[in-house]
């Protein structure tokens, strides 16, 4: 299986959909995160444009999983046959003008399987599937899904207060963004990384595995600058 994702910039993943794809799959860290293309990449300023390639190993029973980013204004992912119109997430709130948004809309998430292909808006908008005739076909067969008592934001503000449990904990927000500091890591030096699941190491680039470990910590510090 693979993944497509061209959601802005890297610092900016639509962070609910890769943290449910990250939980759910279980993907923990990668094995390889390769910036198989980067526009105008040079040492000094990260690329206009760049797709990483980030590869995860088989977990248990599941095989291994590719996932591709696409950033960048012309850098979009491909469009599968069938895909249609994008969608605004509701769920977003309009400008503080009140105006709606009227530029075209990107393609926001495609979400490929052996079988089945998905599209989505942006953050955590809903999914369907392409073509729409898969749905009605399979609807009789999806398990079921109980409502959300609230959107992505008012979640976020209800776990706070201990009323709701947090649809996109830290615990899976952390690994994440181990994943994410690895590929702007590849980004930032424009080459392959190869990286040890077991040791936290980055094995084929000392540079890259010196500027993953970073200055020392101070002292009482220790503990929250160690990789999970």
């Amino acid at each position: 299986s693979w993944y497509d994702f061209g959601m802005g910039a890297l610092g900016d993943w639509g962070a609910h959909l890769i943290d449910t794809a990250h939980q759910f799959l279980d993907l923990g860290l990668p094995y390889e995160v390769d910036p198989i293309y980067l526009e105008s990449h040079n040492p000094f300023f990260f690329p206009y444009s760049s797709t990483l390639s980030f590869k995860f190993p088989e977990r248990g029973n599941m095989p291994p999983v590719e996932i591709k980013w696409f950033d960048g204004i012309n850098n979009q992912p491909p469009l599968p046959e069938g895909f249609g119109t994008s969608v605004l997430d509701p769920n977003i709130p309009p400008p503080t003008d009140g105006s709606r948004f009227t530029e075209k809309l990107k393609p926001g998430k495609i979400i490929y399987s052996k079988e089945l292909t998905f599209k989505g808006g942006s953050h955590g908008s809903t999914l369907s599937m392409i073509p729409s005739e898969n749905a009605k076909d399979m609807a009789s067969k999806l398990p079921f899904v109980p409502e959300s008592p609230s959107n992505h934001f008012a979640n976020f503000l209800k776990a706070c207060k201990g009323q709701e449990q947090c649809r996109s904990s830290f615990d899976i927000a952390g690994p994440l963004s181990q994943v994410f500091t690895l590929g702007v890591m590849a980004q930032r030096l424009g080459t392959k990384l190869l990286f040890d699941r077991k040791t936290k190491q980055i094995t084929n680039n000392p540079l890259a595995n010196f500027l993953l470990q970073g200055s020392a910590p101070r002292k009482g510090w220790e503990e929250y600058y160690r990789l999970a």
